[in-house]
Formats: C-alpha cells, sequence, structure tokens
C-alpha cells in the first residue's frame, strides 16, 4: 500500500477515538457542531457519486485545529450517521493559514471518507482546491492554553479527488461551511497569535 494510503486508512481508523478523547464537540452537551449554533455544510460533488450536500448545525459533528505538520489548518466535518455506522465525513487541510487569520486564495487538500463503507477519496495535495476566503472568530472562553475559533470558509476544487483504492473519482466543485477549530498550547509553549 502506498504512504498516502496507508495514512488514511489509519486516518479512519483514528477518527472515532480522536472524537471521543476530549475533542470540544464530544464534551458539549448540547447538540450540534458549534459553540452557540450556525454551522453548516453545503457541496456539489460529481462523479462516482452525485450528491448535493446541505448540513445544517444539529445535523453535523464538526473538529479541527493545526494540521499535523503545524503549517496550516485542519477542518473536519462529518454530517449525520445511520443506524448502520455510515457516515460521511469531509477534511479540508488549509495550507499556509495561521490560527486567527483571515486568508483569500488559499490552497487545499480535500479528503472525502465514506465511513462504514471503507471508501476515502483524497485530492493529494494543495493545488486542486482553493478557498476562495477563510475567516476565523474567537468564541467560547477568552484566556487558557484551550482556543476555540469559529471558522468560515468557500471554495471550489478544479481536480477530482481519486479514491484511494481503484480509479473511481468524484469533483467537489463548490462548498461552503461554517464550522469550529480548537488551539490547545503544550504546557511548555506561549500562544502564537497573529497581530491584528
Amino acid at each position: 500500500m502506498a504512504p498516502l494510503a496507508a495514512l488514511l486508512v489509519a486516518l479512519l481508523a483514528i477518527l472515532p477515538i480522536e472524537r471521543a478523547h476530549g475533542s470540544e464537540v464530544a464534551a458539549r452537551a448540547a447538540p450540534g457542531c458549534v459553540i452557540g449554533g450556525g454551522g453548516f455544510l453545503r457541496a456539489r460533488m460529481r462523479g462516482a457519486l452525485d450528491l448535493d450536500i446541505a448540513w445544517s448545525d444539529a445535523q453535523m459533528e464538526c473538529d479541527g485545529g493545526p494540521r499535523p505538520d503545524g503549517k496550516g489548518l485542519r477542518v473536519t466535518i462529518a454530517g449525520p450517521g445511520t443506524a448502520t455506522g455510515r457516515r460521511l465525513r469531509f477534511v479540508f487541510g488549509i495550507a499556509d493559514t495561521a490560527e486567527g487569520s483571515t486568508v483569500t486564495a488559499r490552497g487545499a487538500n480535500l479528503t472525502v471518507i465514506f465511513e462504514g463503507e471503507q471508501r476515502i477519496f483524497a485530492t493529494r495535495g494543495d493545488d486542486k482546491c482553493t478557498l476562495d476566503e477563510l475567516r476565523q472568530d474567537r468564541i467560547g472562553a477568552l484566556g487558557g492554553p484551550r482556543r476555540t475559533w469559529k471558522v468560515a470558509g468557500r471554495g471550489f476544487c478544479i481536480a477530482p479527488a481519486t479514491a484511494i483504492r481503484g480509479a473511481a473519482r468524484v469533483l467537489v466543485s463548490r462548498f461552503d461551511f461554517t464550522s469550529q477549530i480548537t488551539f490547545e498550547d503544550a504546557a511548555d509553549h506561549a500562544p502564537l497569535l497573529p497581530r491584528r
């Protein structure tokens, strides 16, 4: 299995564990995606699957924070689950974006995961999707090592995401979302916030 494929299969295996251990989404008693409401995802997908997605806050689970390499953001949005354990999840990896910043014309990687079906599609790079605009607004408690941001973005992809196994492809030609992400400092590091 190629290294990227192995990484994505591993990601699929650990996502439910991450939600169960300390994510703000799991910790909140109220249903929904964003503290205070207002979360949504709209997306148009064509190809191996034709879907027009219009999820609202109460149907979604949202999570995210810095990318693993620290060079950008990762926004994860999952839709409603089914009794059989199936769920559709979008993972946007947004390049070169700092905590709290508003950016335009930013490259993004997109991974679409069909949980419970073992199907994963990925663009495999930041050159196939673009965020026209991404805005972050601070929400939740101020101060402390844990900071939560409401993040709103809109964008498009010009090339399809390809299945990790097989040759199937899907093109997410447009997407809009409002979600939330959380940053947490290590005990020995001070927060790094952009100047406004």
